[in-house]
């Protein structure tokens, strides 16, 4: 990887960073006011299970986001140690194109795709 190739990409992890807690924290602020107005207004069974599935979904998505954010401050460091760029499982160097496209991405495709087949609860092909 070049140094230019690692610069860019240490701009765009970190400019993802700020936009990752960006939207974590507003959607966090939205998710307390929702839950403020639940717990004040009375209201009805529907409109209450209403609340309540758009709570859950903010809060899944919450999860999300924060796992992303974990991954791209730990792309942040291996860039820090001089070790972006390589899979973490393997060593091998990780294609331009894949850190182009998950610009946090710590594997290789094949070393991702062996670990993402591994917590498949059954082998692919094979429905029960």
């Amino acid at each position: 990887m070049t140094n230019t190739d690692l610069k860019r990409n240490l701009g765009r992890l970190l400019a993802l960073r700020a936009e990752l807690l960006g939207d974590l924290t507003k959607m966090e602020d939205d998710s307390l006011k929702d839950h403020a107005k639940t717990i004040s207004i009375p209201t009805d069974k529907e409109e209450l299970g209403s609340d309540n599935a758009e709570q859950e979904l903010t809060l899944t998505l919450l999860g999300s986001g924060e796992n992303i954010l974990d991954q791209v401050e730990a792309a942040i460091h291996r860039v820090e140690d001089g070790d972006y760029g390589r899979c973490e499982e393997c060593g091998e160097e990780i294609p331009k194109s894949r850190l182009d496209a998950i610009p946090y991405a710590a594997d290789c495709v094949r070393c991702a795709s062996q670990r993402e087949t591994a917590l498949l609860p059954f082998p692919l092909g094979r429905v029960q």
